[in-house]
């Protein structure tokens, strides 16, 4: 067995002291503020759709909302670059709000700024249902590096890929739900509408996914560190030919 898949006696040690109920709950609260970026990352995805209705709320001018929105977006990460921190929560807006432009632009119509969003929450929905069916959920991929537990989950920690995969589904269904709600207004509702029903649904439906996720990974087993588990083999190893070297050098 490789490292990923065999726990040392150091590492499961270690893990032992992390298995109280207020240690895991920190460490799953921590780890889901990391991979979805918090508050911050929150407002970095709302802000650009806000200021694209409300400029053209305003205005009814499509190029003046487009670019305002990718300037806005493009603000975004160079505030974080000067302040050194992540940039990759606001990288993702701002391609994401440079599709949508691009596409608006191409066809005149603003409500294919939205479009492709759209179609990236459809996709991302059908990718947490398909994954959970085909015994990888995706939720556990994301949050598997952050736990530092990579993938061994799947086969090592079956509490936990369980818990994984009712986050998945959750992810998964919260997400059809929205498209269920913003596909027929794409068709039938004009884009100010559209727009404003975007945004308002921007947060809580995330919200409620990740508390879904904080619940059912709080309540399963804590995970096992692969990398603590390879230093300690490191470790195990080195000691093991420094007695060796004891050994040979006493004969």
């Amino acid at each position: 067995m490789t490292s990923l898949d065999k726990p040392t006696e150091g590492a499961q040690s270690a893990q032992g002291v992390q298995d109280t109920p207020q240690d895991s709950r920190a460490v799953t609260e921590a780890a889901l503020f990391e991979a979805f970026g918090g508050v911050r990352g929150m407002v970095e995805t709302v802000v650009p759709g806000l200021l694209f209705v409300t400029i053209f709320t305003i205005k009814k001018d499509l190029h003046a909302a487009a670019i305002a929105a990718l300037a806005v977006s493009v603000l975004l990460v160079v505030v974080r670059l000067v302040m050194k921190d992540t940039v990759k929560h606001a990288f993702s807006g701002v391609f994401g709000v440079a599709f949508g432009v691009v596409f608006a632009m191409m066809t005149g119509n603003a409500k294919d700024f939205y479009l492709p969003g759209m179609l990236y929450t459809l996709g991302l929905a059908l990718a947490y249902i398909i994954t959970t069916l085909c015994g990888v959920p995706l939720i556990g991929l994301i949050l598997g590096p952050v736990f530092k537990e990579n993938l061994s989950w799947r086969t090592r920690n079956p509490g936990r890929k369980k818990a994984y995969a009712k986050a998945s589904y959750a992810w998964g269904l919260i997400l059809l739900a929205k498209c269920a709600i913003l596909f027929p207004l794409y068709w039938w509702a004009d884009t100010e509408h559209l727009g404003w029903v975007l945004v308002s649904l921007k947060i809580p439906p995330f919200l409620l996914a990740v508390w879904l996720t904080w619940v059912f990974l709080a309540k399963a087993p804590a995970p096992i560190d692969v990398f603590a588990e390879m230093e300690a083999e490191e470790r195990a190893e080195e000691e093991r030919k420094a007695a060796e070297r004891a050994g040979a050098a006493g004969e």
